[in-house]
């Protein structure tokens, strides 16, 4: 499927109800001792992400980043491009700002066709607004040192494969975890970043 016919297809099923909360939760960590978290709405930090498609040869692919050690949260995580929303912007200037500091793609280049399910994060209290992109060729990128340590980009295909859903135990927090994750170009995904992807993922597993 070229990417034309793909941004046609998910557009219109970006359209209609989406998989949700209930897909997310496939990639939720659990904990063998229950962990609640209760974030006021006040305290709510509103954020948006972007998955940008572009061609490479025969496939379609999108970009992930190793965020630094020195940022403040999801210290060396593999995440999306994107970050919290600042006064009197959209989200999905949010999603397009963040891209462009990140790894320097301009928005100008990027064509919004839909979203994704709200992920609210208790631990940090953020909610992630995802956002889905289209760019005609694939982009040039340039990182800023001191939020990426990396970008690399994914194949969707890769995402879909079941092989690449995997779990392990860790200990988070001092308890032990069960951690659902997507092994992606060598590199584990997982936590919030990987339960938007459950979600993409199944909303792509209509379409191809």
């Amino acid at each position: 499927m070229n990417i034309h016919t793909l941004k046609i297809k998910l557009s219109q099923r970006l359209e209609k109800k989406l998989p949700g909360v209930s897909s997310q939760n496939i990639m939720l960590i659990t904990p063998q001792n229950s962990v609640k978290y209760f974030i006021p709405p006040d305290n709510i930090v509103l954020s948006a992400v972007l998955i940008l498609l572009f061609p490479i040869r025969e496939d379609i692919h999108f970009f992930l980043t190793k965020r630094t050690n020195t940022v403040q949260y999801h210290k060396g995580q593999i995440s999306l491009p994107g970050g919290a929303k600042e006064e009197g912007e959209k989200l999905i200037g949010t999603a397009l700002r963040e891209t462009d500091e990140e790894i320097g793609i301009s928005p100008d280049s990027i064509q919004i066709i839909g979203q994704l399910t709200p992920l609210l994060v208790p631990v940090t209290g953020f909610q992630i607004h995802p956002f889905i992109g289209f760019s005609e060729h694939k982009p040039e990128t340039a990182t800023d040192p001191m939020e990426v340590e990396s970008v690399f980009s994914v194949s969707i295909h890769s995402l879909v494969h079941q092989k690449t859903h995997q779990s392990e135990e860790r200990t988070l927090r001092g308890h032990l975890c069960q951690v659902p994750y997507f092994h992606l170009n060598n590199k584990k995904v997982w936590g919030a970043t990987s339960m938007i992807l459950s979600e993409f993922k199944t909303v792509l597993n209509t379409i191809l």
